[in-house]
């Protein structure tokens, strides 16, 4: 993990009741059963502090060949676990797949956030608060060290 792209700084979103108790039981239902609409799965990482596991519905992004995890949130505690872990599993259905994950440098975040808010907009737009695909490079860069992304890779 490259322990540079950590920031210090803590944007964080907290999830409302709705979303913690309906939207987010619905989605990780659908990612077990195997309905993965536009890349969503279930992203499994251990706990950094009591080491169980901990579950939360996330979008894989895939670009270029590669696979981004994006916490649109800010830095969550899925966040917090995975940089501990440096991977975990993600899942779709019975499909598990053993992962780790590199952070990625507020740089190389620019083209990732760009393409993750075309795919997601609808449901990502409030969290970026004005700033969608169509935003300049130096405005999507303003704004990389608020949303960690990671660079998945199969371990």
């Amino acid at each position: 993990m490259d322990t540079s792209a950590q920031r210090t700084d803590a944007r964080y979103l907290r999830p409302g009741w709705v979303a913690r108790r309906v939207l987010n039981p619905v989605v990780r239902g659908m990612a077990r059963v195997g309905a993965s609409p536009k890349g969503l799965r279930e992203l499994r990482v251990r706990g950094r502090s009591t080491g169980q596991w901990r579950t939360v519905p996330v979008n894989l992004l895939e670009l270029d060949g590669h696979r981004y995890l994006v916490a649109p949130r800010g830095t969550t505690e899925w966040v917090r676990n995975i940089r501990a872990a440096g991977g975990g599993e993600l899942r779709l259905g019975r499909r598990v797949e053993v992962i780790t994950v590199t952070e990625l440098a507020d740089d190389a975040k620019v083209t990732v956030l760009r393409e993750y808010l075309r795919r997601w907009k609808a449901e990502v737009k409030v969290f970026f608060e004005g700033i969608d695909e169509s935003s300049s490079d130096a405005e999507l860069r303003a704004i990389a060290p608020g949303f960690p992304a990671f660079e998945v890779a199969a371990a």
